[in-house]
């Protein structure tokens, strides 16, 4: 039972993760000079917020039910 809902939980981890967006495209314009976004506040919002929140869950979900896999 367990081992299921991990694959389930293992799926939904893997796609939720594919569909976050590239946040390190502003870390690359500090090598090549676009200082501009240093030093914006870019807060995430809306649909960026609940992928990132249930990325959060989703990992927390999966390392307590493989701990408990683990220790059985």
């Amino acid at each position: 039972m367990l081992e299921t809902i991990l694959l389930v939980i293992s799926v939904l981890l893997i796609v939720v993760v594919l569909l976050q967006g590239n946040k390190a495209s502003s870390a690359g314009q500090i090598i090549t000079g676009g200082n501009d976004m240093l030093f914006q506040n870019m807060k995430e919002r809306g649909f960026e917020l609940f992928i990132s929140r249930l990325t959060l869950i989703l990992g927390i979900l999966f390392f307590i039910i493989s701990l408990i896999l683990f220790l059985q």
